[in-house]
């Protein structure tokens, strides 16, 4: 087997493994990096447990998938293509959702965010309940989102 071959090889695998590392990881940890794989679609012999080899073989997997022209490499535009075509599914589900009449579009009014939701989350930031929201309030805010976060990301 050529240099030029092997290093290729060791390529893929170490960017399959990359690729399959860190999003099992996130989704292990309740983030949110890369598409949600389900327990049962890693646990490819079905035994109820997923091992090492089967999460290297599902990250192998979303590889090839996005390799779209099988060169064992991703270029730029494939790894767009893949956030594309995520991009254009989450788009479909929301205009699915909030798409009251029907029409393919989505107006003014059917963007609006649930008021009780809303209403909700303007409470939680307005420490002090005086129905405004204050610098200390909104960095209070930005503080708690970042340490989140941090926190979701380093668990």
């Amino acid at each position: 087997m050529s240099k030029t071959r092997i290093l290729a090889k060791a390529t893929l695998i170490a960017a399959g493994a990359a690729l399959l590392i860190t999003p099992a990881i996130s989704f292990a940890k309740g983030g949110h990096q890369g598409p949600r794989a389900s327990f049962e679609t890693l646990d490819a012999d079905g035994n109820g447990e997923v091992t090492m080899t089967e999460m290297q073989a599902a990250g192998f997997a979303r590889f090839a998938a996005a390799d779209a022209n099988g060169d064992g490499f991703l270029s730029a535009d494939e790894i767009t293509q893949k956030d594309s075509e995520r991009a254009a599914k989450r788009v479909a589900r929301m205009i699915e959702k909030r798409d009251a009449n029907g029409d393919g579009q989505l107006s003014l009014e059917e963007m609006q965010p649930d008021e009780e939701r809303v209403a909700k989350r303007f409470a939680r930031v307005d420490a002090d309940g005086n129905g405004t929201i204050s610098q200390e309030e909104f960095d209070a805010m930005k503080k708690h989102r970042q340490s989140a976060r941090h926190k979701r990301a380093s668990e």
